[in-house]
Order: structure tokens, then C-alpha cells, then sequence
């Protein structure tokens, strides 16, 4: 099997996926605000009711959807039902999220076998997809999910959840310096997609704390850069251009939201620079928040999202500390520009006639 092809599938049951965890995780945020962490008591109450919305579509959904979606992406419509049914399945047992990703594959691909391999009359095969995929697709992969497969998914998740419930105050911080190490190294791309898939599955059983510490350092980078500006403008050192100047305005406002990628026209100039100092800023306030205990029941947000996680106020001063360090480390690599380079971007060298000889970009 083609890798590309395993990544579109699961990529397509993460974009069916996130937004029933933001939603979900939502609602849960808010019923605890509303209600206090004690708010699963209330029951009746208004907060608890929000509350039960968003754990019910947290505790019961996510794998289901995640599973259908994969299948249904591998099997087309014919694989949704049997993937409900399989992902269902999976969340009972406790085989989490991984358990979930194994069943859609087997769902999607004995789905496909089914449609290649059983051939009814003609007057039969408006059977196919109601009655003879669904059923024996939910048979097979519901049994083998439940004796064959999923006992030892089941196990390997309960090992993973106890390991990162015991890790000591420096392990936490070594977990989470490597896990925004890789969300802070390239600004949206496939790294830093893997450690949101992954983070997102902790979300999906239950663990909030991956989840946290890729959020800080997405939302770093925008604001490094931006303070390394405010420093370039108060120590009189020019480092950047002024079409970087001009796409540093977008980074606020998308920083404010986690969209990380508004660095990546000012990495591409400057490339080394700016990562060393994204890892370095992310990978320490990732560290903190895995220390201070910071966790986030959703999957993305920004700013706004901040009061859902627990010690928000930790949330914060990582992601300031972080920022700072970022900008500082910037600030310091940063070559001086010089009034050309800062007006254009590149080195002119004339010849003696005045016309332009040879043209350099800046990095």
C-alpha cells in the first residue's frame, strides 16, 4: 500500500473528525465554566446540560466518525455503515483512537473486496448496498475487532495513558519540549501535521496535555517574528525587508487565530533562522506547559479557546515566555540589512556602466 494513499484516507477521516472535537470540546469547555469543575453533579442544571452535550459527542462520537470517514473514504458510501459500527466497537473496548484507525482500514478494504468478489443476479443488486455490505462487513470486522484486534490495541493505549500519567515534572517537560519541537519546525507542514494527528488522537482518549503544548507552539511563530520587529525597531537594527514588513501585518491577527503559516513567506527568506528560533521558542513553552500541567479539551482555537483549558493562566505565560524567546533569538541571528537590502530585498552589483550586472537574493 502506498503511503500517500494511507495518508489521504486518514487525513480524510481527520477533516470528517475536528470538527466534532472542536465542537464537542467546546460545549464540554463551556459547560465547565459555566457550571465550575464540579459541573458533571449539577445534573439538571443548564452548565451540566451543556456540559453532557459536549462529553457525549467527546466520549462517544469521535471514533465512530473518524472510522466511517476512513472507510467511507477507502470504500465510498458502502463502507460508512459498517464504519460507524466498527468505531463503536473500538470506543467500547478502549481501543481508543488507533483502534479506530485499524478497524476503518479493515472495514474499508473488506468493504471494496465484498463489491469485487460477490457478484447477485441483476433483480438482487439493490441488496448489495443495504442489506448484504453492511451486514457482513459490520459481522467480520465487529468480531475480529472485538476478539482478534482490538484486545492488544486496547492494552497498548492503556500503557501509553499510564506512562504519561506518571511521568515525573522533568520527563513532562522533556515530552512536551520534543512534541512542540516538531508542531514549531515548519509552520504548518507535514511535520508539524503529524504531531497534530497525533496530539488530536490523545484528544480523542481522553489526554490533553499533547494537545496544549502543539497549540503554544503554533501560535508562537506569529508572534516571534512580530517581536523581533518591535526590537529591530528599538535597538535601530534593520532585518527585514519591506515586503516582509508588509506580510508581518497579516501575522497578528492569524497568530491571534493559530494559523501558523502567515511565517512561512518570511521563513523562506531566511530559512535556518527562523526555524532554529521556532524550535527553540516553541520546544521551551511546550515544556513549561507539560510541567505546569496545562491541558486543552480542544483541538483549535487560538486566543479564544485560551479559558476552556485548565491553568489558562499557565497557558499564557508559556506562550509569552516562549514568544519572547523566540524573538529575542531571532532578533539576535538576524543579519543588519542594509538600506538596499532593506528596500529591496536583494545586493545590487553594478558595473561601471550603471547598468545592473548581478542580482542576489538575501537569505
Amino acid at each position: 500500500m502506498n503511503w500517500k494513499i494511507i495518508k489521504k484516507h486518514i487525513m480524510t477521516g481527520i477533516s470528517f473528525m475536528v470538527p466534532v472535537v472542536v465542537g464537542a470540546g467546546l460545549c464540554q469547555a463551556l459547560g465547565v465554566i459555566l457550571g465550575g469543575p464540579n459541573v458533571k453533579d449539577a445534573v439538571g442544571s443548564f452548565a451540566y446540560i451543556i456540559y453532557k452535550v459536549g462529553n457525549l459527542g467527546m466520549s462517544t462520537m469521535i471514533i465512530p466518525v473518524i472510522c466511517a470517514a476512513i472507510s467511507y473514504s477507502i470504500a465510498d458510501k458502502p463502507g460508512i455503515a459498517p464504519g460507524l459500527v466498527v468505531g463503536l466497537v473500538s470506543a467500547e473496548i478502549k481501543a481508543g483512537f488507533l483502534g479506530g484507525l485499524v478497524g476503518a482500514f479493515l472495514v474499508g478494504y473488506v468493504v471494496n473486496a465484498m463489491k469485487k468478489y460477490i457478484h447477485l443476479p441483476d433483480s438482487m443488486k439493490g441488496l448489495m448496498p443495504i442489506l448484504i455490505i453492511p451486514f457482513f462487513a459490520s459481522l467480520i470486522c465487529g468480531v475480529l475487532m472485538f476478539t482478534v484486534l482490538g484486545t492488544p490495541i486496547a492494552y497498548f493505549m492503556d500503557a501509553m495513558t499510564q506512562f504519561l500519567a506518571n511521568l515525573s515534572t522533568g520527563s513532562k517537560f522533556v515530552y512536551g519540549f520534543v512534541m512542540s519541537a516538531g508542531s514549531a519546525f515548519d509552520f504548518g507542514g507535514p511535520v508539524n501535521k503529524t504531531v497534530s494527528l497525533y496530539t488530536t488522537a490523545m484528544l480523542a482518549d481522553g489526554i490533553y496535555g499533547p494537545k496544549a503544548c502543539h497549540m503554544v507552539a503554533c501560535m508562537i511563530p506569529p508572534m516571534g517574528v512580530l517581536i523581533a520587529w518591535g526590537l529591530s525597531k528599538l535597538f535601530r537594527k534593520p532585518i527585514y525587508t519591506n515586503d516582509e514588513k508588509e506580510n508581518l501585518k497579516a501575522c497578528f491577527p492569524m497568530g491571534v487565530c493559530m494559523i501558523t503559516e502567515c511565517v512561512i513567506p518570511l521563513a523562506m527568506n531566511d530559512l535556518w533562522r527562523v526555524v532554529l528560533s521556532s524550535v527553540l521558542g516553541g520546544s521551551i513553552a511546550g515544556g513549561l506547559c507539560m510541567m505546569w500541567g496545562v491541558e486543552s479539551p480542544v483541538a483549535h482555537g487560538g486566543w479564544f479557546v485560551i479559558p476552556t483549558f485548565t491553568n489558562p493562566l499557565g497557558f499564557v505565560a508559556a506562550l509569552v515566555i516562549g514568544s519572547v524567546i523566540m524573538g529575542v533569538a531571532l532578533f539576535v541571528l538576524k543579519r543588519r540589512l542594509t538600506p538596499s537590502q532593506e528596500a529591496y530585498g536583494i545586493d545590487y552589483t553594478q558595473a561601471d556602466d550603471g547598468e545592473v550586472a548581478e542580482v542576489n537574493i538575501t537569505f
